[in-house]
């Protein structure tokens, strides 16, 4: 089959691009999922780059801080249909069109002690097939396309668990970072549609499209966001950029405020003043896997109709550096998605 390799940590030299990669065969409980599209994400480049090892010279680069077995086929992010089933898997489910959950419980015919992501840990979608454990794949019955829907599943899961993490309700007001991006436009929309009153923070270009998902304020991203707010002026923050300006952050939650991060585009070390976080009873919330019945709930959204697709742009799977490149530049609003079947 035809399928993106990555073949070692570093540049898009590492991306192989091929046609004579073996095709997943589905164990017991598994399926074959032909992928029609998949989202690029900043994992991919994290992964590909090795930026999630903590210590340099070590090999601790994945999502699990194991070591990632190479060649690995990335992509969090599929959109598909059913091709084929393992033995204890129905019959009846081939054909299914199904979105994939990228936050994996079971995989390799066997229940994780930790869960694994999707392209990471094990095989994912930027090639023609995936094998996956069936309870991961959702069917989905939506109008969108298979390209919209591939926008959805790691974005918009990781959103929707920062959110439900940080317990966000009617009313509160939450202030996004990194609102543009592929989790941050998720996690506007899905705030609105809980009720929040929504601040981002992005660069001014990007302003009239974050009030289009519903954000009632915008913050250039340059501004000081306290002069901006005001100390404890908002209920909760979602998190993707981290950074140097960082403390301000906490400076704008109310005492008993919630903060949660699934991100550090800006950087990861940051400034703790301890004082601030029991002095105002402050919650923190790190959001890597997903609890329980988050993926269900988002698919159900989706068929809904609440939530809608924001897709930038559209490359084919053999332009993968292209779209990675372009990705990088962090140029556009929503997502990435490329197209594969």
């Amino acid at each position: 089959m035809r399928g993106a390799l990555l073949i070692g940590h570093g540049g898009t030299e590492k991306l192989d691009v091929r046609d004579d990669i073996r095709v997943p065969k589905p164990g017991p409980r598994d399926v074959r999922v032909r992928v029609a599209a998949a989202g690029v994400n900043n994992t991919d480049i994290n992964t590909r780059v090795g930026w999630y090892s903590k210590t340099a010279g070590t090999d601790d680069a994945g999502w699990s801080g194991s070591p990632i077995g190479f060649p690995r086929i990335q992509g969090a992010d599929v959109c598909g249909y059913i091709v084929e089933v393992g033995d204890e898997v129905p019959e009846t489910r081939v054909g299914e069109r199904v979105l994939v959950e990228p936050c994996l419980t079971e995989a390799n015919g066997r229940l994780l002690e930790r869960p694994w992501y999707l392209g990471s840990e094990c095989d994912g979608g930027f090639a023609e097939y995936v094998a996956v454990a069936a309870r991961h794949c959702f069917k989905i019955d939506s109008a969108y396309t298979d390209v919209e829907l591939a926008s959805f599943p790691c974005s918009y899961s990781t959103a929707q668990n920062m959110l439900a993490r940080a317990s966000v309700r009617a009313g509160d007001r939450v202030l996004v970072t990194g609102a543009s991006g592929g989790v941050g436009s998720a996690a506007v929309q899905l705030a609105v549609d809980r009720g929040a009153s929504v601040c981002v923070v992005s660069t001014p270009a990007k302003f009239d499209a974050m009030r289009d998902l519903g954000a009632r304020t915008a913050i250039d991203r340059i501004d000081d966001i306290v002069e901006a707010l005001g100390r404890d002026a908002i209920d909760v923050v979602v998190d993707l950029v981290a950074g140097p300006t960082w403390p301000s952050l906490l400076d704008v939650l109310r005492p008993g405020g919630r903060y949660a991060v699934a991100g550090a585009i800006a950087g990861a070390g940051v400034e703790l003043d301890l004082r601030t976080l029991y002095l105002k009873d402050l919650s923190l919330f790190g959001c890597t896997v997903l609890d329980a019945g988050v993926f269900g709930t988002l698919v159900e959204r989706i068929e809904s109709g609440s939530i809608v697709p924001l897709v930038a742009d559209v490359y084919p799977l053999d332009q993968i550096v292209a779209a990675q490149h372009a990705f990088e530049q962090k140029r556009h609003v929503g997502k990435i998605v490329l197209s594969v079947g």
